[in-house]
């Protein structure tokens, strides 16, 4: 990488049009003033290199000075060139306008500088018009070093000889001009540079922003894809599983069949109040209310009381001292119990499921076994159940067991990792 101003490949840009159509009115009117000022030298006789053209060339000698200003930006070497050239020229042929002349000579220097797209030939330029206008001050001035009359110093005053206080006078006032256009030129282009590296930065930062928000939405997208999944499988399996018991028993026991119909009910009114909720959680952003709070460890008995409803013995128990918990933490261990709840309903072929929830002194346990077939895994194409256990028991830096058991049957056991507090009781490593 290239430090700013050092030709790096960058080329700025072509002027614009409203830029092209400014620097036709700037040398409209430098052309103009031009015209002016050679007038009035003219009238007051003020010749200050000799006898001067005729009246038709020394407004041609304006004109090629001024005139290619219109084009500066957009042909800004070619620009420096004709306008160096033609400057010198009109003082050879003693062209009695050099006052615009020069300040148009200056703003040609500084849009080679700061325009050119090619900055290395540019400088090459620059440096070649400076060392040519030198030369030919130097030649200038040897050549008039004789026609200077006797009486030219009369009143000189100063410490320094007259004639050597003129020529450091004009080498010093050129030498300013020159390099204060060389130097502005130069200023302007790294500024250009630089905004063109800052836009640059600004695009990538934009994608680099947009590509975080994608990243966000699709993390998003599975985070709600996982709430549906628990949300909806557990209670469509739960409903399930009471149709069937509903179905079969309808002729013979009309009362547990009305029993099963009413959990039916009830697990289906859930399922919408959770689904509203996840809603609007989404809709938070734009005011809206937020609705039901969001289920956690507390609703756990009330989640296996619709699996005990489907037919399913239910034995739970809390162990330790409970502790308040994080609501992100305590919304991951009933959705892992949900879980554990749902595969039992659906894959196990169980009859019963002991869920324990566990206080430990580091950690909180949620532990959930059943007598269903070990060994099973999810069907193929689920996807989201242990994955999604495992990854909010990774969220929070916790650790998951699942597998059947030695005796029969299959456990899912969490472990969440808690700030410090006071020991649990002994009974609670159970």
């Amino acid at each position: 990488m290239t430090t700013l101003g050092r030709p790096d490949g960058w080329r700025r840009p072509s002027p614009t049009v409203e830029q092209r159509r400014a620097d036709v009115f700037i040398a409209l009117a430098v052309t103009a003033v031009s015209l002016l000022n050679l007038t009035l030298t003219a009238s007051v006789g003020a010749f200050h290199l000799g006898p001067p053209p005729s009246w038709p060339e020394q407004v041609g000698w304006s004109l090629a000075i001024t005139a290619p200003l219109a084009v500066r930006r957009r042909f800004p070497l070619t620009v420096a060139v004709v306008v160096s050239a033609a400057f010198i020229v009109a003082q050879v042929r003693a062209a009695p306008e050099m006052q615009l002349a020069t300040g148009a000579l200056f703003c040609a220097i500084y849009t080679a500088g700061a325009w050119a797209g090619d900055h290395r030939r540019s400088r090459q330029v620059r440096l070649g018009i400076i060392a040519a206008m030198f030369g030919w001050l130097l030649v200038s001035i040897w050549l008039s070093i004789d026609a200077v009359p006797p009486d030219a110093f009369d009143g000189a005053t100063g410490p320094v000889p007259p004639l050597l206080a003129a020529i450091v006078n004009v080498v010093l006032v050129n030498a300013l001009m020159f390099g204060f256009g060389y130097f502005f030129g130069e200023t302007a282009w790294v500024a250009a540079r630089r905004e063109h590296q800052l836009q640059v930065q600004a695009d990538e930062l934009r994608r680099a922003r947009d590509e975080v928000g994608e990243r966000a939405v699709m993390v998003e997208r599975l985070r709600i894809a996982r709430e549906l999944h628990d949300v909806v499988a557990h209670h469509v399996s739960v409903m399930g599983v009471q149709a069937a018991a509903s179905r079969r028993v309808m002729d013979k026991d009309p009362v547990r069949a009305r029993t099963a119909l009413e959990a039916i009910e009830q697990s289906a009114r859930t399922a919408v109040d959770e689904l509203r909720r996840m809603l609007s959680l989404l809709r938070r952003g734009t005011g809206a209310d937020e609705g039901p709070a969001t289920v956690g460890i507390e609703r756990v008995e009330t989640l296996l009381d619709g699996a005990r409803d489907a037919g399913l013995t239910v034995r739970f128990g809390v162990f330790g001292e409970p502790v308040p918990l994080p609501d992100s933490l305590s919304q991951a261990a009933y959705r892992i119990v949900q879980e554990s709840v749902t595969n039992t309903l659906k894959h196990a072929g169980a009859a019963t499921i002991d869920v324990r929830i566990r206080y430990l002194a580091q950690e909180l346990e949620v532990e959930s076994t059943d007598d269903g077939r070990g060994g099973r895994v999810e069907r193929p194409g689920a996807g989201l159940g242990l994955i999604g256990m495992r990854e909010r028991v990774a969220a929070h830096d916790g650790s998951l067991e699942t597998g059947p058991r030695p005796q029969g049957g299959f456990r899912v056991r969490a472990r969440f990792p808690l700030a410090a507090h006071p020991a649990c009781p002994a009974e609670a490593a159970v």
